[in-house]
């Protein structure tokens, strides 16, 4: 099985610089966006009708902002928005699709922004979203995708001692990290690649730091531990332009 994920950093901007194209050429059976930033009113305005897919949105209340949306070969048995356990409920950060062998979950985990006044937030809907994947977890393997925004550790992004203490690399968001690990769960790409530098899926518009590679390691595939042997690939696209991340591919045996 093919997934992929994608912070599209806006679908009808990301359109425009060739998103139909990655997503019809890359055939996946499960294909993630984060920060749509439309609501499905506005549905109609797109060239992109994901045909031979079934569609799920969750909208933010704020026009403009954030949002998720899955797409997938396979209807699941049933779709879920946002968290039952708390967190933010009204800017569309979470899906959650069961199927009969796993549960997929898209997220976009919320930002602390650059003066960190929404940390205390963050740790609470970090709390929550490993609530919930641990409930799923009880019951079935889950696959959790999306922007999760934070490196975890120095080699997930180019300057880690420059970063230390910003939004994004705080002891806190790391921290909240290391505990979902902790809970029986995997990163997908350090499981393949534990030791490779250099691979980051996010960089700032500023500076020319996609063209010198001065990137973060924010996008994600997190699998439950006992789905660590069904795991084949796990592959980030940095050749794939059009937002400020790029895609990543996980192969997968389910």
């Amino acid at each position: 099985m093919k997934a992929i994920t994608w912070n599209v950093n806006g679908l009808r901007a990301c359109e425009k610089k060739g998103f139909s194209d990655f997503f019809y050429a890359m055939n996946a059976d499960i294909f993630c966006i984060q920060e749509t930033k439309l609501q499905e009113h506005q549905l109609p305005e797109l060239q992109f009708t994901a045909d031979g897919y079934h569609a799920y949105w969750n909208s933010a209340e704020k026009k403009g902002y954030s949002g998720t949306a899955v797409f997938v070969k396979q209807e699941p048995i049933s779709v879920q928005r946002e968290m039952t356990t708390g967190g933010v409920s009204n800017e569309g950060r979470v899906l959650t699709l069961e199927y009969p062998d796993y549960y997929l979950v898209n997220a976009y985990v919320p930002n602390v922004r650059r003066e960190l006044e929404r940390i205390p937030l963050r740790m609470e809907w970090e709390d929550a979203l490993r609530a919930h994947l641990m409930a799923l977890d009880k019951e079935k393997p889950a696959l959790y995708c999306g922007d999760m925004n934070v490196a975890h550790q120095p080699i997930d992004l180019k300057r880690p001692k420059a970063n230390e203490g910003n939004a994004g690399y705080t002891l806190e968001e790391r921290g909240k990290f290391t505990e979902l690990l902790a809970a029986g769960f995997v990163d997908a790409f350090r499981a393949c690649y534990p030791d490779r530098t250099d691979a980051y899926t996010w960089w700032s518009y500023m500076g020319r730091a996609r063209e010198k590679n001065v990137g973060w390691r924010i996008d994600y595939w997190v699998l439950s531990e006992r789905l660590r042997a069904n795991l084949q690939d796990c592959i980030i696209h940095a050749e794939v332009l059009g937002s400020d991340h790029c895609p990543v591919e996980l192969q997968i045996n389910l």
